[in-house]
């Protein structure tokens, strides 16, 4: 597993759609499929700590105004254009349009998602909702 799972379902269910995104990747024949079906485009990092989820993808080539990026319930969506090169001699690069959606393991603040892209690498920023952050709870003395 390329993922280690976050310890309760919903999570395990977002590590294995990440290592289901990643294998596709990895075992080859995917990868070469012609068309917005193509599995495994953007290539992605997904990882989180005690304040937030990240997603990164790699986008090369993919304009800051043709990409979309979309939260609704607990799905994260990707969405883009990259354009053919203009007259090519040889393009082995794929292009066109791609859409990718991943379930999140928790609730977010989706108001303040926040997305970045510098030199072909997006950066999603998920705010977990304060009910899905780990709080520490204080001991209190019996009273006697």
């Amino acid at each position: 597993m390329l993922v280690r799972t976050f310890g309760y379902a919903p999570a395990r269910q977002f590590a294995s759609d990440i290592d289901r995104l990643f294998g596709s990747v990895l075992t080859g024949s995917p990868l070469f499929t012609p068309g917005p079906a193509r599995a495994g485009f953007p290539a992605l990092n997904a990882w989180e700590d005690e304040k937030a989820l990240y997603v990164e993808a790699e986008v090369p080539g993919v304009a800051l105004d043709q990409l979309e990026i979309t939260v609704q319930g607990d799905e994260l969506t990707l969405k883009g254009q990259r354009p053919a090169a203009q007259n090519a001699v040889r393009q082995e690069r794929w292009h066109g349009s791609f859409e990718r959606t991943i379930t999140l393991p928790v609730p977010l603040e989706s108001e303040h998602v926040d997305a970045t892209l510098v030199n072909g690498v997006l950066t999603v920023t998920l705010p977990k909702a304060a009910s899905a952050r780990a709080r520490k709870i204080e001991i209190k003395p019996a009273a006697r």
